[in-house]
């Protein structure tokens, strides 16, 4: 029980610092985030070099992608990375949105910068947010108005690396044929995660088993409070729970889409789009990854799963979502 409260106001302290974060955010113009673009991504660039680069970095289950910085709590450079990559394309099309169209204005400038950011999450061995930021950036282009034919070249090539690194560690290779032969997965091993999340799921029936009162979660399931939190809601809220979640994931991305389509701010279009795919497309892929629909990738469910820095980004990107491209920047 002890654990548990820990846990708990461990979570909200973290809360108490991205929530006064969001407003804060929401009252800056656009123009502050687009000077800042640089900055940000570059900042989250050099901590993620400090996490693969030298002893500061903290492996975690085969993924070098922590920083542990004295007693402050370990921290993960790559949620930073994912603001500065929202913010600098935004930036960086909002700039180029006369020649939108054009490859080497665009396209090159875009996988050198970004490309060269992901390259450095990969390089510690977290495939499931290096496939978030390919996510992020083709989702941006795309609302950009990049010419199809460039986002299908990119998509083709983005995904080929994306199946390459997967396929580079054994542990990875396993959890893929798992996946495609679930039916001779060990389920001692390799199976036993997806196993014991279908169990969860199951014991949850329609109304759940009641707030709290999981059994999967002690001991049962691995990664509970992150990649697998999606088990426990469908065990202890039933599938009228698990439906609650899908269904705000579902209003959220809603609201995205109107600002999108509201905006004539190019910065905001495409920021917006990037945080769309980040949060939702995320959710998306951690339930999926539940359900069995796709390969483990080791991706939280936004704002839902434990996690300092993932709950700090997230709603940090929510408040740049809500900033105004109006409003001066205050002295």
């Amino acid at each position: 029980m002890t654990a548990v409260l820990s846990a708990f106001f461990r979570q909200g302290t973290y809360a108490l610092i991205g929530i006064p974060l969001l407003l804060v955010a929401s009252r800056l113009p656009s123009t502050f985030w687009k000077r800042s673009a640089w900055l940000v991504l570059a900042g989250g660039c050099v901590l993620q070099l400090l996490v693969i680069a030298t002893p500061l970095g903290v492996t975690v289950n085969g993924n070098r992608n922590w920083l542990q910085l004295g007693p402050i709590p370990a921290l993960q450079p790559s949620e930073l990375i994912k603001v500065g990559v929202v913010l600098w394309l935004g930036m960086f099309l909002a700039k180029k949105q006369h020649r939108i169209t054009q490859f080497s204005h665009t396209l090159i400038p875009t996988v050198l910068v970004l490309g060269s950011s992901i390259i450095l999450v990969a390089l510690g061995g977290d495939l499931g947010t290096t496939v978030i930021l390919i996510m992020m950036v083709l989702g941006g282009l795309f609302f950009a108005g990049i010419p199809l034919r460039h986002l299908v070249l990119l998509t083709a090539v983005s995904a080929t690396i994306a199946i390459l690194t997967a396929l580079s560690r054994p542990n990875r290779v396993t959890r893929i044929l798992s996946f495609l032969h679930p039916a001779t997965a060990d389920y001692s091993g390799s199976g036993w995660q997806i196993q014991n999340g279908y169990f969860a799921l199951g014991d949850g029936g329609i109304f759940g088993v009641g707030l709290g009162n999981s059994k999967a979660k002690w001991s049962w399931l691995p990664a509970v409070d992150t990649d697998f939190i999606f088990a426990v809601i469908g065990e202890e809220l039933g599938l009228i729970g698990a439906c609650v979640v899908l269904l705000l994931i579902v209003v959220l991305g809603v609201a995205f889409l109107r600002i999108i389509r509201a905006t004539p701010d190019p910065f905001a279009r495409v920021v917006t789009a990037s945080i769309m795919v980040w949060i939702i497309g995320q959710a998306l892929v951690n339930i999926a990854v539940v359900l069995g629909l796709v390969p483990v990738l080791g991706v939280p469910l936004p704002l839902i799963s434990a996690g300092g820095t993932a709950l700090i980004s997230s709603l940090l990107a929510i408040g740049i979502v809500l900033s105004s491209p109006e409003k001066p920047i205050p002295c």
